[in-house]
């Protein structure tokens, strides 16, 4: 999203790595693309150099050639492989068995997300809208797919027929010899909305290469609520029916390149359906692999606390590592009105208070990444601007209601925070990249799981403790991912029907039966499927618990 972001992250990583730099303004045509398709060019340009040194590396232990193999999960066949050649006693079989290892290994897949329906327009320096081609997500698209990368861009936070549309342009995304220089990857809350996208892109012969499921609450960011629809029985749809939907959208697609004039998929490509969102051991790992016949499992929120791999600056990496449960809440601090999982203890949340005591609520926007709103202006501006904010809270203030519903209103514009600014402020502060306009205060999303991790740890330890070979879970009692999830989306009903209030509409009143509906058949779900937890520990006692407090959170729906 923050192109002046990247541009400065490259000028940073050129600089380290002694590569040219040429600096791209924002004057210059097509500028948010550009900046994006030079700094993926440096990532990828960094990463070849620096596995073409891990390859010339000596098979010696504490080497990074050593630990590439070290983190493998013991299954992987190049692991038993590498495994074979420590036990190796003649010499010369050892240095072959070195070699075709070196030659066996490759590096990860540099994907890029693109938040969908985050896509305003732009206008040139009269102030007059540019073309839909200039807008924030479409020249983020064109950024990528002229890259020289060959791997996946990831649409996440819902459908944009714009941008689905503008795909078609570019090359790499079409199959030559069934090879795709560039994948498709959809983040979907559930079978029906993969299907739905699936069979739109693959009219126009766009090919899904993976159908990544998230958990609606728990999980980093943003969420989606999914009217009440949980993981387990979310998994269980795509369990069993993903052959069908590969087998029509391999048609579909064919049908899609043929009628442009283009070379057909040969043999059915590879589609992986992967999940991700509160997993936190290896047992929840492998039963999602084994029971759900899924593709892969994803890891996000521990890895904050892994400075290796994340840029988390020093201090807010200490505040995660002695984070307290209740320091993870949902909030609604985004501007675009979508619930966020937020950190308590963030510099960012310690800023947004000390403008609001000091009577300047809201922040000043220069990004601009995420306005939406044109209530009170021609333009678009953000909601947790302090323009914004000024301008809605005398509004409040001159309605006749009482003082106590102008103070909830209130607080509720005040809540929300500038993302683009805590968002990105970690990785300069990180890395000593000074920080424009001097706003160093720190926004970090984990999701609700990262309060089962403490300390700080090396990628090898996170590593170890996703494959199963040693345990980084803190003394807090963990209940199993699917409780835990039950556990979110029971608390957050709870709150949306305390929201509602007295003044509960016809409409709401049907979404919450819709949502206590879809939360009963996941506890139905779930306990079909205690015989086949084995190793998971997994509370029946806490279900059974939830379930009454489920019926109970009906009642309250039906008192008020």
């Amino acid at each position: 999203m923050d192109d002046g972001l990247l541009e400065n992250l490259r000028s940073f990583y050129c600089h380290q790595h002694k590569f040219p730099f040429h600096h791209i303004t924002k004057k210059e045509h097509d500028s948010r693309a550009k900046r994006i398709t030079a700094y993926l060019n440096t990532i990828k340009r960094m990463v070849d150099q620096q596995f073409d040194e891990l390859k010339n590396l000596e098979f010696a232990e504490g080497t990074d050639l050593w630990k590439y193999f070290e983190l493998l999960p013991q299954n992987s066949p190049l692991k038993i492989s590498f495994e074979s050649m420590c036990a190796e006693k003649d010499a010369s079989v050892k240095v072959q068995m070195q070699n075709q290892l070196r030659n066996a290994i490759s590096p990860g897949s540099i994907d890029v997300n693109i938040m969908a329906k985050v896509d305003n327009p732009t206008y040139d320096k009269n102030g007059d809208p540019m073309p839909d081609e200039f807008s924030d997500a479409l020249s983020a698209l064109r950024g990528y797919a002229q890259s020289d990368l060959e791997s996946s861009i990831i649409f996440s936070a819902g459908y944009n027929p714009r941008l689905y549309s503008y795909i078609e342009q570019f090359e790499d995304f079409y199959p030559e010899n069934n090879y795709l220089r560039k994948k498709i990857i959809l983040k979907v809350s559930d079978y029906r909305s993969a299907m739905v996208q699936g069979k739109i892109l693959a009219k126009k012969g766009l090919w899904v290469s993976d159908f990544r499921i998230e958990s609606g609450l728990n999980c980093g960011g943003h969420t989606f609520a999914t009217d009440g629809l949980l993981l387990g029985p979310i998994l269980e749809e795509f369990r069993l029916h993903k052959k069908a939907l590969l087998a029509e959208l391999y048609d579909m697609c064919n049908q899609g390149l043929k009628a442009k004039g283009r070379k057909e998929f040969t043999a059915v490509p590879k589609q992986k359906v992967t999940a991700q969102g509160g997993v936190g051991n290896n047992d929840e790992h492998q039963f999602l692999l084994s029971y759900f016949e899924l593709d892969g499992v994803g890891w996000g929120s521990p890895f904050l606390l892994v400075p290796e791999a994340t840029n988390v600056d020093d201090r807010t990496l200490q505040l995660l590592a002695t984070a307290n449960k209740e320091d993870y809440y949902l909030s609604y601090a985004s501007p675009l009105g979508v619930p966020f999982n937020n950190f308590r203890k963030s510099s960012g949340e310690e800023q947004r208070k000390q403008r609001i005591d000091k009577g300047r609520p809201g922040s000043p926007c220069y990004k601009k990444l995420l306005s939406n709103n044109t209530e009170f202006t021609e333009k678009i501006i953000c909601t947790s601007s302090r323009q914004y904010q000024d301008l809605k809270i005398k509004q409040i203030k001159a309605q006749q209601i009482s003082e106590e519903e102008k103070q909830q209103m209130i607080d509720n514009i005040e809540e929300k925070d500038c993302l683009c600014e805590g968002l990105t402020s970690s990785v300069l502060l990180k890395n000593k990249i000074p920080v424009p306009h001097n706003i160093n205060a720190v926004t970090i999303c984990p999701g609700p799981n990262l309060a089962y991790f403490s300390g700080v740890h090396s990628l090898k330890e996170m590593v170890s403790h996703i494959y199963g070979r040693i345990n980084l879970n803190n003394k807090l009692d963990r209940p199993n991912m699917f409780i835990n999830e039950l556990q979110l989306y029971i608390d957050y009903l709870q709150r949306q029907i305390s929201e509602f209030g007295d003044s509960i509409s016809d409409k709401q009143k049907k979404y919450i039966e819709k949502f206590k509906s879809n939360l009963q058949l996941g506890i139905n779900f779930y306990k079909t499927l205690l015989p086949h937890f084995n190793n998971i520990p997994f509370n029946t006692l806490q279900l059974n618990s939830l379930e009454l407090l489920l019926a109970n959170t009906g009642h309250l729906c039906e008192e008020i």
